[in-house]
């Protein structure tokens, strides 16, 4: 295996399968594994899954809350917005606690809306002010098509040509990610000129998990707005974004946070800006102060309602809300601090585990260092990775493969297992010896 040597923390695992067995027995969060519903393999035993990264898990109560707002739309249509079991004028607000816990934030600087995309085009209205001499937007490279599909096409809209605005840092040659040291010298390099930077939390290809503070930091004394796509950060890193000073932040919860697919998204606009109603912004009745909300047309000019609430722009979508609340409901329970060292280990065991996989070209481009990844760890294998791909998931790994030759493998605390590791790491084995 052509990585780096183990690292001294790796030396407190075993290979064995008992060893597997017994950290699960002594995991604190085991019984959690239990509250979500784990797809089956033919033979009718659970999949490995590993692709939490991608879309996580459905919590076991979701079909009866889902029947509980079907119920209460057929039963009382209308009026539901007021008498439902949990009502739907204001059921975003009983996700706003749990969210800002998640994300390190204070509860008015939280809101869940729209999706993560949408969130970032209405950041960007608010966030990104370019000016004759400061309109550049300093970006990682190989981001995710959420961030460089709509910060090229919002440049466009403002008549700015992205190949003159965008400032693209890449990683040194020969390696697979970005330094921190890096991204804070082209920020002191061309602060000036640079209106915004932004960046993943955790980058989806590599696993990299930035060092936020500092690069907020940076940024800030550089004089440029900071906000980050946390789709891969929120529910898999420790966040802090309110005391890191972080500008906004968006992300999806439909990956680590198990709220379904096309879940609603999360967005964060700092409390310095919460209060702000002078700030530019795309504006919709939803994010109108609730005093005067129903006045409708009689509201002459738009009065946005305090905190990020206050981006809103339609009321909330249940049928998408419903499956986070009740997963939220389970992170609160187990807590982010007790899932984020749970985390550490269960990832370290992977790493200890692919480690001690001989021959076939394989490296780990994610980082060493637990601090700078969350649980994904990015498999390189050159010319041959959806080949062993494919072999795996015949074998019940659900592990996923991203173009041209990185499998990505993502234990996440909540639901998987020690076991879980051990039995992907055999299978891999297996395969790397067979091709």
């Amino acid at each position: 295996m052509t990585a780096s040597a183990v690292a001294p923390r790796a030396l407190s695992y075993q290979p064995g399968e008992p060893f597997a067995r017994a950290l699960d027995a002594a995991d604190p969060l085991a019984a959690f594994r239990d509250r979500f519903q784990h797809p089956v393999g033919p033979d009718g035993r659970p999949l490995v899954y590993l692709t939490g990264n991608s879309l996580g898990l459905m919590p076991k109560t979701v079909p009866d809350r889902m029947q509980q707002e079907l119920r209460d739309w057929g039963t009382l249509a209308v009026e539901a917005h007021m008498k439902a079991k949990t009502p739907w004028y204001n059921y975003h607000e009983v996700l706003r606690d749990p969210l800002a816990r998640l994300v390190g934030a204070l509860p008015d600087e939280v809101v869940a809306m729209n999706s993560l995309t949408i969130n970032l085009h209405l950041m960007l209205v608010t966030f990104y002010q370019p000016t004759a001499t400061r309109y550049k937007v300093l970006v990682e490279d190989a981001a995710f098509p959420s961030d460089s599909y709509a910060i090229a096409s919002h440049l466009r809209l403002r008549g700015i040509d992205p190949a003159q605005a965008l400032i693209i840092v890449r990683p040194r040659a020969g390696e697979h990610t970005l330094r921190t040291e890096d991204v804070l010298a082209q920020i002191q390099k061309q602060g000036a000129e640079i209106a915004l930077v932004l960046l993943g939390g955790v980058h989806y290809y590599s696993g990299l998990l930035h060092d936020m503070a500092r690069i907020t930091t940076a940024g800030h004394a550089a004089g440029c707005k900071v906000g980050f796509d946390l789709a891969h950060a929120a529910g898999n890193a420790k966040l802090s974004l309110h005391d890191w000073n972080v500008d906004f932040a968006v992300w999806c919860c439909y990956k680590y946070l198990n709220g379904g697919p096309g879940a609603v998204g999360g967005c964060f606009v700092h409390q310095r800006f919460g209060n702000d109603r002078a700030l530019p912004r795309l504006a919709g009745w939803w994010g109108n102060d609730p005093a005067t909300r129903f006045r409708l047309h009689l509201n002459a000019e738009f009065v946005p309602q305090p905190g990020a609430d206050g981006w809103q722009i339609s009321n909330p979508p249940i049928f998408s809300m419903t499956p986070l609340h009740a997963a939220l409901e389970i992170f609160d329970e187990a807590g982010i601090d007790a899932l984020r060292a749970k985390s550490v280990r269960l990832t370290g065991y992977l790493e200890y585990l692919l480690d001690g996989i001989q021959g076939g070209g394989m490296t780990i481009i994610t980082p060493r260092d637990p601090a700078a990844r969350g649980c994904q760890l990015s498999l390189l294998i050159p010319k041959r990775a959806q080949e062993i791909h494919e072999g795996i998931t015949a074998q019940g790994i659900v592990a996923d493969f991203r173009q041209p030759d990185v499998i990505r493998m993502a234990p996440a605390p909540l639901f998987n297992s020690y076991h879980d590791v051990w039995r992907a790491a055999e299978v891999l084995r297996g395969q790397m010896g067979r091709l």
